[in-house]
């Protein structure tokens, strides 16, 4: 169970500053949460099987092929900083 303490515990952690209300309002919805987390808990989850998603996922990827390219001159003709056949951008550090 979430008490009021711990609400302005957190509250002092991200620099949030809270009406008595509010702390009261959160404290009452994070215990509603958790509440429904203890409903879930009571479910019998022994014959489902576990998944990572819910629906069948095939990789979307597709497959690396050598095609034909832009010539060079196409592709930087609107770079705005190039050094020679390469674009120059901002060094980041």
């Amino acid at each position: 169970m979430i008490s009021k303490s711990d609400v302005e515990h957190v509250a002092l952690l991200g620099r949030l500053e809270l009406a008595d209300e509010e702390k009261d309002e959160y404290t009452r919805q994070l215990n509603d949460i958790l509440g429904y987390f203890q409903a879930l808990e009571k479910i019998d989850t022994d014959q489902v099987r576990p998944t990572a998603h819910v629906l069948p996922l095939n990789n979307v990827f597709r497959e690396d092929r050598v095609g034909e390219h832009l010539p060079k001159e196409d592709v930087l003709a609107n770079c705005p900083d190039r050094d020679g056949d390469y674009f120059k951008v901002p060094r980041i550090v």
